[in-house]
């Protein structure tokens, strides 16, 4: 009887613990792209990425209306200029919002742009061939101009849209024919499924996402202009951490998801995947040795609180009630070491760049004393 007991408890334990660690995978997943899609839905759902009636239309205002003046948009430049408006506001507006979700997936911006050209494209006898005449008439504007709270990296929309300058002589027709490739990813993100590790949406999905993404790499990578190269490996980099991610919580289907070859994948890409890997790595290294100590505290007592009860409905109240309240512990703690892991990041990337100055400012002046 009493072996029986210790049976149920250890079969009580590994599915608690199983299931919160995929939870936490979630948690920090969700850090990043699954808050862009969501986002992204908030617009699809209230202002669909399809003319109704051969217009542009609002099925809900509230999140756009603010953003029109005097509380309405008359025009389609109007409505798509406070669709544009309402997402930067959801990645930049201040500090709190860049720090969750922006500063670590700052390709967001070329996301936006692509909606932005969708939407545009959408109207075959628009006047907008390309950003840059959106540019000069919205954008170049004090709304625009108006300072991001609290935002260090960028002083305004103004500034932040400039790092990304190079899609406004795109054409939007172009740029536009990348956005079901992303529509597709973020159906497949928000599909992701923990709870069952099944992934059966993803999978389905990701055959789509793969074969309209090598023919967008036939079609641009070919093409002079470095810019559509930026967008193909932004594409590639956020599908590869998805089917990482499925791998990481064992999806039941996980060997269904195709993979994108090495030859599809931009030089200039593969490059940058090997940096951020290695700084990825390192950060995940800091993070796990962080976590290992606390982890190992939480199924400590969980052991130790399974021992001594006996396996009836109290202790399984119990056992749901540590479980819940571990996972709303280890929430906060996940928050905190991201928080921390991140402003580290910040610091040393401050002190690289100055440094980097300095030695350029020396080697300029060897140059200048040479001559």
């Amino acid at each position: 009887m009493i072996l029986l007991n210790l049976q149920i408890k250890n079969k009580i334990l590994s599915l608690w613990i199983r299931t919160w660690y995929m939870h936490f995978l979630i948690i920090m997943f969700s850090f990043t792209f699954f808050d862009i899609c969501r986002s992204f839905n908030n617009v699809w759902t209230n202002f669909p990425d399809k003319l109704i009636d051969e217009k542009y239309q609002f099925t809900n205002d509230e999140h756009f209306k603010k953003y029109c003046n005097n509380g309405k948009c008359t025009s389609y430049i109007d409505k798509i200029n406070a669709g544009f408006l309402y997402m930067l506001d959801e990645f930049f507006k201040n500090s709190s919002v860049f720090e969750s979700v922006a500063k670590k997936n700052i390709n967001i911006v070329e996301y936006i742009m692509i909606w932005l050209s969708y939407m545009f494209n959408l109207k075959k006898d628009n006047s907008i061939s390309t950003l840059d005449m959106f540019y000069s008439n919205y954008i170049d504007n004090t709304t625009y101009k108006n300072s991001i709270d609290d935002v260090g990296a960028y002083n305004s929309y103004d500034d932040l849209i400039n790092k990304k300058k190079y899609f406004m002589e795109l054409k939007i027709k172009d740029i536009s024919k990348f956005y079901d490739a992303f529509k597709l990813l973020c159906e497949m993100y928000t599909g992701f499924d923990t709870d069952n590790s099944n992934c059966t949406i993803c999978s389905e999905k990701a055959s789509q996402f793969v074969e309209k993404y090598e023919k967008l790499y036939n079609d641009y990578n070919s093409n002079e202009e470095s810019s559509y190269k930026e967008i193909l490996c932004t594409l590639s980099t956020d599908y590869d951490n998805l089917k990482k991610k499925c791998n990481d919580v064992n999806c039941s289907n996980y060997s269904s998801f195709p993979t994108i070859g090495k030859e599809k994948i931009p030089e200039k890409c593969s490059k940058q995947i090997s940096g951020h890997i290695s700084k990825v790595t390192s950060s995940s290294s800091s993070i796990a040795s962080k976590l290992i100590p606390v982890l190992s505290i939480i199924v400590a007592v969980a052991i130790f609180l399974g021992i001594s009860y006996k396996v009836n409905n109290k202790e399984l109240k119990n056992i749901i009630f540590i479980y819940l309240f571990s996972l709303y512990i280890c929430k906060l703690f996940a928050m905190w070491i991201s928080e921390t892991s991140s402003k580290t990041f910040e610091r040393k990337a401050k002190k690289i760049k100055k440094k980097m100055d300095h030695s350029y400012m020396i080697r300029r002046l060897i140059m200048i004393n040479t001559c």
